[in-house]
């Protein structure tokens, strides 16, 4: 199943690829300007958001984005835990299947809507394969709901079910998420209308003024005006300029 998918979406970027080569080929400036004029999309990106494809590449494929953000390693995900790869996999052709939709509401082109429709087709399935593959490892035993199955014993386990107050609504506590038993069959989730801070305030360390040359790392006491001022030689020059401010 990871190969059939894999080597379809690897086709599924040569089919776009030749869509938009086909879109371009022999499209004459007029109707370029004319297609700009009538989508403030088209317009903003023709109007030179994005001018690599045409400096860079002479408007040849790139492997960027359509920011010209070039692809890396970074897009692959694989933290070696099934569930929560396939978890991303499921987020993944939900996104794609979202951008796809897009595109075929921004387009009349007969052609540009068989092929969307086919890969609309396509996401829906492939959503549902990860989200069975998620249901067969959950059955097999090889994993639970939550990813990773690991260090239950060793998490605080008074905050595995707490959802803390937060916020201005009043409808937080009427979801699922509380007053019930939750997905994993473990915990039952319990609403906090009051939380309170877990610990002292706190507030980082100086700076170290060997980094910082300018500065001496006097911070002052926290919550007083002198709480953060300046005292070493970029505090003098500021004094000596203006001895008026502190």
């Amino acid at each position: 199943m990871l190969m059939d998918i894999a080597t379809e979406e690897i086709g599924h970027v040569e089919m776009i690829a030749t869509m938009i080569a086909r879109l371009l080929e022999g499209a004459p400036a007029t109707d370029s300007t004319k297609n700009a004029l009538g989508d403030p999309v088209v317009a903003a990106v023709m109007g030179g958001m994005d001018p690599q494809q045409a400096i860079v590449s002479g408007g040849a494929p790139t492997l960027s984005d359509s920011n010209g953000v070039p692809w890396n390693g970074k897009y692959v995900v694989a933290s070696g835990n099934l569930l929560a790869d396939f978890y991303s996999n499921v987020n993944a052709e939900a996104q794609g299947r979202v951008q796809t939709a897009r595109l075929w509401h921004m387009t009349d082109d007969p052609g540009v809507k068989a092929m969307l429709k086919f890969n609309l087709a396509r996401d829906t399935y492939h959503q549902n394969m990860w989200l069975a593959a998620i249901e067969e490892l959950k059955a097999d035993g090889l994993e639970g709901v939550v990813a990773p199955n690991d260090l239950f014993d060793e998490e605080d386990s008074e905050h595995a079910n707490t959802l803390w107050h937060l916020s201005d609504g009043i409808d937080s506590d009427k979801g699922r998420w509380v007053n019930a038993l939750l997905p994993d069959g473990v915990h039952t989730g319990v609403f906090l209308d009051d939380p309170q801070p877990l610990g002292d305030l706190q507030s980082g360390p100086p700076p170290d003024p060997k980094l910082y040359v300018t500065y001496d790392g006097a911070l002052g006491e926290p919550r007083t005006p002198a709480f953060g001022t300046e005292k070493g030689l970029m505090g003098k020059l500021k004094d000596a300029v203006d001895p008026d401010k502190t």
